[in-house]
């Protein structure tokens, strides 16, 4: 075996060159020592898969993020100065958060082994001269393997010699359509879709039978190429994330400032430095939102299930969110935008005036039908796939012969009994040298030639014509109408058949002498019925939408004005074109298709996207897609018809295969995000309050009115409990039509801090003032004291969620108030709060008192001061906008 045995460019090698670099015969095969020697050489013929997910990584996933390191840094600081209880109340929170993201991603996530599925089958090599079957595993360079139609490729091969043969390269390339194959080498740098010589691992043969030498296993295949590429791509951090980091670091920056400038006034004024140290750590907890990251996770959980019950699986919960910040979907077309079947679509008659028309049995009626009928008749003869005889629809074997199959069939013409009232007896296989194929028919006395084929091949072996009442001989005039006819078809992305026929005394003529034709079939890979409304709709909410397809521009093209793309207005770019865009974010957006892509290409066009600003959601389904799919933002694969390959490497999978589920996804991300906004700044304006009820109590010399623990309390109890409810919020409907946020945007911006600050201080008046009252009008302090200003909080923080509605809204009537979850929420809260001060273990644990009817009515009152004066102004509003009106 030589040195240079794997040839790098198989495809434009002549046969017989290549037989000798791999040191085989063609008839022989090799010998089982040299399959040895090259299986120990090059490996098994596996693909090497992805590490499967394992339980600790979806564990240390939860851990990775910033809010999480906040608590826990908290967490040590409490430990390390003897504060043990609120240590571990911060601990519990941890644990808590992590659990339910780990189970909620626990059962979204799926094995990661999905590449190997493609090896795991048996293929029929001819060895030592004789054909075995072996595991596909076992296939090296070399080994010669016979094919034929209904076969999976399991290795690159090279063909050697073979008849008729095609193959459906959908999953690899994007081109729905079969793709014929010969032994003829092509040019060196034909692209990969375009490789006729070649079988390439991963695809299936749809016709035709011959052998060919294995030159490529394992991971030295075009599939295993794809693979290097997804190992490549690295996803960038979600968009909350990123802004869950922002907040993050602000509050940081927050904490370390209050926490130093409160322990620094207290030692200057002579304090005791521990009992300022222990303070600033009670700031400190009262600064981070400890339920934050619960409700936030919880939030992405309930999202993400509703998605699950809409057939939209999803891995992690960050991708629920991430949806609503798209604002780029590239979509595959073969599969995703379309069906992935042929069908008829449209058939021209001499009769018709040469004119296309659509296929259907009902508008062709009189002499048009009897037309129609002979052809259907003869494209079911010339056809040598069945149909599916469960459901009638989809079959084995051609897509194309399949379609003229249910065409027939939607006629009346079943092609078993057909052939039962004329029996085959003579078959010519599709050759890529002829372009054409025939079959042979006893009919009474006479035989019936029936042909099919490529137009351009067709054509120039008729000699006449079926019109209505005879046959007519085909002129050149004639001719090159017809012709026109393939072009103007051809132009609106169809695959063309020319179908003729002849009658002869003998079966032993020449097949493709003196032919009748009979007319033109128009065949396409139809869009989704679905696909032009949910584009539509990613119009109106401002995302632009544009084909990434393997296929040729013509036919993605035809298939974006089938669903609605401004294909019209922008050039298609060819993937060899790619580069002389420069990737400028301009032409990038105005271009709608991106034809003759491959999976490297799609994999750059997804990062210039990105570094040009856009979130991208990349939906495919085939193996050419994995890539692509996993370097965007979001990467949505089919579930029904996609390759493993594309469900492992995207974020989401949908299981009906409906693309009008990606707007539901964005929708639901969009309504996420809202309410992630705004259950964080219910949270922070409470956090911000106790930080300055402490604060300002220990710089002008007051007694705590609030106690570490019972801040933590709070922070758990009265406040995670509302702002879940904030958090089931289901949006309004404007939500789709406004333009995507952009992805620098951060979660709380300036106007949601000044809401923030606004609210705290709020808040922290009420308290001081219930402190006032308890402390001068009715003499208390000690634990007394500390309960009232504790209601006084836990009160006022439960009714701030009614300052949480639209500022659009009504003041009675608004989402706040209609949700029964708010109500639902508060009532749990007033009774733990009940239960903090009337459970004397709990009551002893938090520091407090038992409180009287005075107590009660001081915190109730003051704590409904808050409520009023935010909610005054819009009171103002409304009264001023009815006396004008």
């Amino acid at each position: 075996m030589t040195a240079t045995m794997l040839s790098e460019r198989p495809h434009s090698e002549p046969v017989d060159l290549l037989l000798r670099a791999y040191s085989v015969e063609m008839a022989i095969g090799l010998e089982p020592t040299e399959v040895q020697e090259r299986l120990a050489r090059f490996g098994p013929n596996l693909i090497e898969a992805g590490d499967a997910v394992s339980p600790f990584a979806i564990f240390r996933h939860q851990l990775a993020s910033p809010v999480v390191y906040l608590l826990t840094a908290a967490a040590f600081l409490a430990f390390l100065f003897g504060q043990h209880v609120e240590a571990m109340a911060v601990v519990a929170v941890l644990l808590i958060n992590t659990a339910i993201g780990y189970w909620a991603e626990y059962k979204a996530t799926r094995s990661m082994e999905a590449l190997r599925t493609l090896g795991h089958r048996s293929v029929r090599v001819l060895r030592e001269g004789h054909q075995r079957m072996v595991p596909a595993e076992q296939l090296v360079p070399g080994d010669v393997v016979v094919v034929e139609a209904g076969d999976v490729v399991s290795a690159d091969l090279r063909i050697l010699e073979g008849s008729g043969l095609a193959a459906n390269e959908s999953t690899l390339t994007g081109e729905s359509a079969p793709v014929d194959k010969s032994a003829l080498p092509v040019p060196p740098e034909t692209r990969l879709a375009e490789r006729s010589s070649m079988f390439f691992r991963g695809t299936a043969v749809t016709s035709g039978s011959g052998t060919g030498l294995v030159v490529g296993t394992g991971r030295r295949t075009a599939i295993g190429d794809i693979t290097q590429l997804v190992k490549q791509a690295r996803p960038a951090r979600s968009p909350l994330e990123k802004r869950l980091s922002k907040v993050a670091a602000q509050l940081v920056w927050l904490t370390m400032l209050l926490a130093l400038a409160v322990t620094v006034a207290g030692i200057a004024r002579d304090a005791d430095p521990f009992l300022m140290v222990t303070t600033g750590i009670a700031l400190a907890v009262a600064a981070i939102p400890e339920g934050l990251p619960i409700v936030a996770t919880l939030a992405l959980a309930q999202g993400m299930w509703r998605m699950a019950r809409q057939n939209a699986l999803l891995r992690q919960l960050s991708a629920v969110e991430t949806f609503g910040s798209v604002s780029v979907i590239l979509t595959d077309k073969t599969g995703t935008l379309t069906e992935n079947r042929m069908v008829l679509e449209s058939v021209c008659l001499p009769a018709m005036d040469l004119a296309p028309k659509n296929f259907t049995t009902e508008s062709l009626a009189g002499e048009e039908a009897g037309l129609l009928r002979d052809l259907l008749t003869v494209a079911a003869l010339c056809n040598c796939s069945e149909l599916d005889p469960g459901n009638g629809e989809g079959g084995v074997g051609d897509p194309l012969e399949i379609a003229l199959l249910e065409a027939a069939a939607s006629a009346g013409l079943s092609r078993e009994q057909l052939v039962d009232e004329q029996p085959q007896v003579r078959l010519s296989a599709f050759s890529a040298e002829t372009r054409m194929m025939a079959t042979v028919h006893r009919h009474g006395e006479t035989f019936t030639y029936a042909v099919k084929g490529g137009p351009e091949a067709v054509l120039a072996h008729c000699t006449a014509v079926r019109f209505r009442h005879d046959d007519r001989p085909l002129d050149d005039t004639m001719r090159g109408e017809w012709h026109e006819l393939v072009e103007e078809l051809g132009s609106e992305g169809m695959r063309v058949l020319a179908i003729a026929q002849k009658l002869a005394p003998s079966a032993d003529e020449e097949p493709y002498t003196n032919l009748t034709l009979l007319g033109l079939v128009g065949l396409r890979d139809p869009a989704r019925g679905d696909v032009a409304d949910a584009i539509a709709a990613c119009h109106s909410a401002g995302i632009d939408v544009a084909i990434v397809t393997g296929d040729h521009a013509v036919t993605a093209v035809s298939i974006g004005r089938q669903v609605g793309l401004p294909v019209d207005e922008s050039e298609p770019v060819e993937g060899r074109n790619l580069a002389r865009l420069d990737f400028d974010r301009d032409r990038l957006r105005a271009t709608k298709v991106f034809a003759r892509v491959d999976p490297g290409e799609k994999l750059a066009l997804v990062k210039a996207f990105q570094d040009s600003g856009d979130v991208v959601a990349m939906t495919g389904d085939g193996v050419n897609d994995a890539p692509a799919l996993r370097q965007a933002d979001i990467g949505v694969a089919m579930g029904k018809r996609g390759t493993d390959v594309a469900r492992e490497a995207a974020d989401m999978v949908l299981l009906d295969d409906a693309f009008t589920s990606i707007v539901a996804a964005i929708r639901e991300g969009r309504i996420i995000f809202e309410n992630i906004r705004r259950f964080a700044t219910y949270l922070l304006a409470c956090n911000l309050s106790e930080v300055l009820v402490v604060g300002l109590a220990v710089l002008i010399s007051l007694p705590l009115p609030i106690l570490p623990l019972q801040i933590l309390f709070l922070n758990l109890v009265t406040d995670v409990l509302p702002a879940f409810a904030l958090a089931t919020a289901k949006g309004d409907a404007s939500i789709m039509t406004r333009a995507p946020r952009p992805s620098s945007e951060p979660l709380l911006g300036l106007a949601q801090w000044r809401r923030i600050a606004l609210h705290g201080l709020v808040l922290t008046g009420a308290v001081f003032g219930a402190m006032g009252i308890a402390s001068n009008a009715m003499g208390l302090d000690g634990a007394p004291l500390v309960t009232v200003t504790f209601l006084t909080l836990a009160l006022s923080q439960l009714w701030h969620v009614f300052n949480l509605s639209s500022p659009r809204s009504g003041i009675v009537r608004n989402e706040v108030t209609r949700s029964p979850w708010i109500w639902a929420a508060l009532a749990v809260c007033g009774v733990l709060l009940c239960l903090a001060v009337y459970v004397p273990s709990l009551r002893l644990v938090l520091g407090l008192a038992r409180p009287d009817g005075q107590m009660w009515s001081v915190a109730i009152a003051a704590s409904l001061a808050p409520l009023l004066v935010i909610q005054l102004p819009r009171l103002l509003s409304a009264i001023t906008g009815r006396k004008q009106a």
